[in-house]
């Protein structure tokens, strides 16, 4: 499974710490941006996730800023995004099971970084149930 990571300042401690545990625990995961702590516009990180699993089909992504809204905005804007505003692991296993998002979005100032592993622990292990889920999902993109 290919990961891909980003954040914007606000989320690039946190970001750094899930790239660590990620590493360490096996898993390859290109790092999207930002690449310090200085400002810039959550939006470049975003979409450079974004497009990065909509071109890698079965691929996940994991956003982070202050409050994660800003990104998940952003990348919800491709089609074939569904990102998911994650502040417990049991909102990260829902999203995956029910709505088969692709994208995790991680509000780093509002959970500390032991809780961001637990969400996305539980986003990367997740699974679509498909069934009931699978014709609601199937209606949420615009085109």
């Amino acid at each position: 499974m290919s990961l891909y990571i980003g954040s914007d300042h606000a989320g690039f401690e946190m970001k750094t710490a899930l790239l660590e545990y990620l590493k360490k625990h096996g898993y390859d995961c290109e790092d999207k941006g930002t690449f310090s702590a200085d400002s810039v516009d959550y939006p470049d990180y975003a979409h450079a996730v974004a497009t990065a699993v909509e071109a890698h089909h079965g691929s996940l992504g994991i956003l982070l800023c202050g409050s994660a809204n800003g990104v998940c905005i952003a990348a919800n804007k491709h089609q074939q995004i569904r990102a998911a505003l994650c502040w417990t692991p049991e909102i990260a296993q829902l999203a995956r099971q029910h709505n088969d998002a692709n994208i995790v979005c991680i509000p780093a100032r509002f959970v500390n970084t032991a809780t961001g592993i637990l969400i996305l622990e539980s986003f990367l292990h997740g699974t679509f149930e498909g069934g009931r889920h699978q014709s609601r999902v199937d209606k949420i993109a615009c085109n």
